[in-house]
């Protein structure tokens, strides 16, 4: 099994006020986290707003993040598609680019049958050598990978893990290693034995996050003790909240692209109340 490492943080894609990637930025942030909790960073995933990069974008943060930051943690690649040609072809582009490992959703949209599943997932393991993580995430594709069809994937070359974010269906399934897909479900993955998550809260408590892995006696006093974290970040669609939280930390993200949209007022009132409940506006870092 690859030993990717346990706190995996599912980076932003910081914007320049022009909309462009602001890859100083990035390189800013993602240093950061390494720095507070994380093993390594998800490039081009679902709160890097990967579904509104352009593929020369996607591939240019991967090699960017290998080139600055990948002898510090792990680089995960988002290369997803609901079009298996796009997938493979994204997929061999990141490889080339020196990730570690791909973070492969599940097919959105179409809602393939189980046969076009695997089949699915048969050709992007073709397209690589290094360790792919499967994606299961219905909340987003419209489309359950249920445990046992899990097991059957796990039974391809390559495919070592999955992130789970189905809650209902979290636990042990042979032949993967099970990544919590969802920040409130680490200390329970940890539990059973899961080698950690890919988190969003790690960008602003990564170190507490780590803690919940090198402290197991205390795992689920500090879980409980970020849990409103936890539920801020989520209370309108990723990665607005994050990128509020973020910028109100004083790092530079920027904006996002539509249709995503800026926090509200009201959205903001909450993130900036959970901050001040956890002591992190006093101090704020600036990059």
């Amino acid at each position: 099994m690859a030993d990717l490492g346990a706190i995996l943080t599912a980076s932003v894609t910081p914007f320049a006020p022009d909309g462009r990637v602001d890859e100083d930025a990035a390189v800013r942030l993602w240093r950061h986290l390494l720095d507070h909790g994380s093993h390594g960073i998800v490039v081009g995933g679902t709160t890097g707003e990967a579904a509104t990069l352009t593929d020369e974008e996607h591939v240019a943060l991967v090699a960017l993040a290998v080139s600055e930051v990948g002898d510090r943690g792990t680089v995960i690649a988002g290369a997803g598609s609901n079009d298996t040609r796009h997938a493979v072809e994204l997929t061999e582009q990141v490889d080339e680019a020196g990730a570690d490992a791909i973070l492969s959703v599940a097919p959105y949209y179409n809602k393939p049958n189980r046969r076009g599943i695997v089949a699915h997932f048969r050709e992007i393991a073709r397209a690589t050598d290094i360790p792919i993580l499967l994606y299961n995430i219905p909340s987003r594709c419209a489309l359950n990978m249920p445990p046992d069809l899990l097991a059957e994937l796990a039974q391809i070359d390559g495919i070592v893990g999955v992130k789970q974010a189905n809650d209902d269906e979290l636990g042990p399934i042979d032949g993967l290693q099970v990544y919590a897909g969802n920040d409130a479900v680490l200390a329970r993955t940890l539990d059973f034995g899961g080698p950690g998550g890919i988190l969003v809260s790690s960008h602003i408590v990564g170190d507490e996050m780590r803690r919940m892995v090198d402290e197991p006696d205390r795992r689920a006093e500090i879980d409980a003790s970020l849990r409103d974290v936890y539920e801020v970040l989520f209370c309108t669609a990723s990665p607005i909240p994050t990128k509020t939280a973020l910028s109100m930390l004083g790092h530079d993200v920027g904006g996002l692209r539509l249709p995503l949209v800026e926090a509200s007022d009201e959205e903001r009132a909450k993130v900036q109340a959970v901050l001040e409940r956890h002591g992190m506006l006093s101090g704020a870092p600036t990059g």
